[in-house]
């Protein structure tokens, strides 16, 4: 599973821990908190021992640049979205605009 490494050592601190105390608290051996917190894997097991250490619901961990990404590409299609209905609007206003002036010539 990947979590945000970022938030489990901000947990961490937040209780003063070193790794070898949350690895301690979690019976995983310290190596493991190292991986999870400079790579974000975790086994299911170790997710769900940082859950109860720390007290938070397993979407807490979870790693969120993906929803970055997505809050990205959503921004981008909403930028897409707005400029095709400004020339849809442009468009709708010169056909309007020339065919007021093809009434007004005859």
């Amino acid at each position: 599973m990947q979590l945000n490494p970022k938030t489990i050592k901000e947990l961490r601190q937040q209780f003063n821990w070193t790794q070898q105390q949350l690895a301690d608290a979690c019976d995983v051996s310290l190596r493991t908190v190292q991986r999870v917190e400079k790579e974000g894997a975790a086994s299911k097991e170790t997710t769900m021992a940082l859950c109860a250490v720390f007290e938070v619901r397993q979407g807490e961990l979870i790693k969120l640049d993906d929803l970055e990404v997505d809050e990205t590409v959503k921004a981008q299609s909403t930028q897409k979205f707005i400029v095709a209905i400004t020339i849809s609007s442009l468009i709708s206003f010169t056909l309007g605009v020339g065919c007021m002036l093809l009434i007004t010539s005859l």
